[in-house]
This record gives structure tokens, C-alpha cells and sequence, in this order.
């Protein structure tokens, strides 16, 4: 289908037009550090002190943004969070697991954990597309699997230790998927054992790696099961990826491009005021968004209850009247990128990135932006 030739005005366009959901925009002050340290950076082993007292600066940046306590592990391993969660299959779901699956991503997960031979079909709690489940204890259950954030329906999930009806916490470990919300969303390191995510989304980097919280249960599972002669990938195991880390490397060799721009944000991020700053950042562009929806006369957001919207992906249902993926067309040929719907969800809307890194003022630019297309549509 051919686009219309729909030009926006320069005064209604933001200043940057990237709003994907991963990759994401990386700031251009990122950019610019990473080019200045061209030559003793990039091209340089991974097994040396500078690239090590960078992986070091970023595990302690992190555990500074989060606020872990002592105890608490920073855990680097190369692949992204798909990876992690053979990982976890790997080293630390003990037996069995269950799953809260509410979109693609939590889904996937939950696939892999059934999948794998040594482990006994999961518990899996599911709800619809657009909606969150709600954790049910189970004694027979070993790991909790929750997702911080469904980066393909846009609604986010409270982090919290599933609780039987007598107020006891359940006994097994809680593992965030929270690839698109960590940093940007709050979180308490105690209601967590393993909180993992990748570079690409808040932290404005590259993929290509997975990090993960560890509790201090965390690791004693790694160990455990590590002890008990369950046969795991070099690349996959946990343990190997522990004492690397422990030591500010990876087991194999990390893109240095990706640790390096991950490190800028997660300072920019600091000095701006931390994980408060940083939800509140994407909380207000988030507002913007889901306020021009409710006062738009063909734009709804997908996700009915606010308490599940997310404040860091908003997804955008557009009247039939309305052709998004048009939108989306006409939107990309003047340079504002990446608002596709994500594609197995199959529904006639817009996805936004809300991460810290967008600005505000271009987000209200964006929906200016689409008011027009729409109307020069027809």
C-alpha cells in the first residue's frame, strides 16, 4: 500500500523522533562519550582493568539504583533476557515453576520452563491480553515467574511475594522478568530473588546482554542446584556467570559499546535523581500519552483499567475508521520511528517507548503529530 505524501510541519515535530521499545533512543550525550573513548575503549581486551573497572563502575551504579542490600548479587551473562530464562530453567527453577502470562513475553518463559526435560510442568496463571494475573501460592511451587512489564500489551504487573489465604508468603523464589521496566519503574529489593532485564529499553544501550539481581536465597539456589550434578551449558550456567561477575567480567566477551552507553545512562540516571526521578520521568510522559487518548475522538488506550497501564510502553487502540499502521507509515517518512503495534498481538493501535530517555515535551510533540496525520488522512 502506498502512503500518502503527508508532510508534517517542522514546528509540531519533536526533537527527536526515536519512540521504540527496544532498541530504544540512546541519548546523543551517550553517543558523543562512547565516540571520545574510540580509540582506548572499543577494540580493547575485556579481560584488562579499564573494560574491568567499567563493568565494576556499572555493577555498583546498579546496586546504587536499586538500593540492593548486602548481600544482594549484580549478575552480568551475555544473550539478552531470552537467554536468561534458559538460564533460570538451568539454575534456578529447582522443579517446578509457575507462570503469570499475560502477553508474549511472559508466555515465552513459561514456554521454555516446559520445555525443558528436567523440570516438571509449570503452574501457569494466565489472563488476557490487555489485563495482568494475579500470583497464587502453592507449596508445590519452587520459583514465582512474574513479568514487571509485557512490553507487547503494554501493562505492568506489581512486584510482590505471592501470599497463601493465611497471610503466609510463599516459600519459593520470585524471578522478575522486568526488561522493559527496570529503571523506570519502582521496585523493593525485597519482594524479589532474581530480577532481570537487558540494556536495550530504559538503560538506552545495545542488546546483547542479560543482568540480574540476585538475592542472597538466589544465589544459595545457584548453588544448590549447581551441587546436586544437574548438567548445565557452560553459557547457561548460572554459577559460571556469578563468579565471572564477582570478578567484573562476563565468561565470554561482552560488546564493550554495550556495557559502556548501559553505564552512561544508569549515571545519567543517578544524577538526576535515581529510580524516583527516573519512574516519575516516564510516569509523566505516560500521562500525556493516555490523557490525549481519554479527549480523542478515535484514540483509546488498549489497556481498560489505568492501574494496569504501564508508564513506560503505552499502547494506543485507534478507531477502524483509522488505518494505524498507515499512521505509522506516514509517521516514519517524518522521521518519528518505531510506533508499530507489536505484531502478534494483531490489533489496530499504536505502540509508544515512554523510557526516561524520551523527553516529555517530544512525547506531547508525538501525539500533536499524530492528530495531524489523522486529519490529513481523512
Amino acid at each position: 500500500m502506498s502512503t500518502p505524501e503527508i508532510v508534517i510541519p517542522a514546528s509540531l515535530l519533536p526533537a527527536d523522533g526515536r519512540f521504540g521499545c527496544g532498541p530504544s533512543k540512546v541519548r546523543p550525550e551517550a553517543v558523543e562519550a562512547l565516540a571520545s573513548v574510540g580509540r582506548t575503549w572499543l577494540g580493547t581486551s575485556h579481560r584488562q582493568r579499564p573494560v574491568l573497572d567499567e563493568v565494576g563502575r556499572l555493577r555498583t551504579d546498579l546496586r546504587t539504583l536499586f538500593g540492593l542490600p548486602e548481600g544482594y548479587e549484580v549478575v552480568l551473562g551475555n544473550g539478552g533476557s531470552t537467554v536468561f530464562w534458559d538460564v533460570a530453567t538451568f539454575g534456578l527453577i529447582e522443579r517446578r515453576s509457575q507462570h503469570c502470562v499475560f502477553g508474549e513475553f511472559s508466555s515465552k518463559f513459561a514456554a521454555a520452563s516446559a520445555e525443558a526435560p528436567h523440570l516438571e510442568a509449570p503452574s501457569i496463571v494466565r489472563s488476557e491480553p490487555g489485563t495482568r494475573p494475579v500470583p497464587v501460592a502453592d507449596d508445590d511451587v519452587d520459583l514465582y515467574a512474574l513479568t514487571h512489564n509485557e512490553t507487547s500489551t503494554g501493562v505492568m504487573m506489581p512486584v510482590v511475594r505471592p501470599r497463601h489465604p493465611d497471610g503466609r508468603a510463599a516459600s519459593g523464589l520470585v524471578a522478575v522478568d522486568a526488561t522493559s521496566g527496570a529503571g523506570a519503574l519502582p521496585v523493593e529489593p525485597a519482594d524479589f530473588d532474581a530480577y532481570y532485564f537487558a540494556p536495550q529499553k530504559v538503560f538506552a544501550s545495545d542488546g546483547g546482554l542479560w543482568i540480574a539481581l540476585l538475592s542472597p536465597a538466589a544465589v544459595e539456589r545457584v548453588g544448590a542446584i549447581k551441587a546436586s550434578g544437574r548438567w548445565q551449558p557452560a553459557s547457561l550456567d548460572l554459577s559460571i556467570a556469578l563468579d565471572n561477575s564477582r570478578k567484573d567480567q562476563t565468561y565470554n566477551t561482552p560488546a564493550l559499546a554495550t556495557i559502556f552507553l548501559m553505564r552512561q545512562q544508569v549515571a545519567w540516571l543517578l544524577d538526576n535523581g535515581g529510580l524516583s526521578w527516573s519512574a516519575a520521568r516516564s510516569a509523566e510522559s505516560a500521562r500525556i500519552v493516555y490523557d490525549w487518548a481519554a479527549a480523542s475522538d478515535y484514540a483509546t488506550p488498549f489497556v481498560a483499567d489505568p492501574a494496569h497501564r504501564s508508564t513506560v510502553v503505552a499502547t494506543i487502540d485507534l478507531d477502524d475508521r483509522v488505518d494505524a499502521q498507515e499512521v505509522s507509515r506516514v509517521l516514519r517518512a517524518n522521521g518519528i520511528v518505531d510506533t508499530d503495534a507489536y505484531r502478534k498481538l494483531g490489533r489496530n493501535q499504536l505502540r509508544i517507548g515512554l523510557f526516561p530517555a524520551i523527553e516529555p515535551a517530544d512525547v506531547a510533540a508525538f501525539t500533536r503529530c499524530v492528530d495531524f496525520v489523522v486529519a490529513a488522512l481523512g
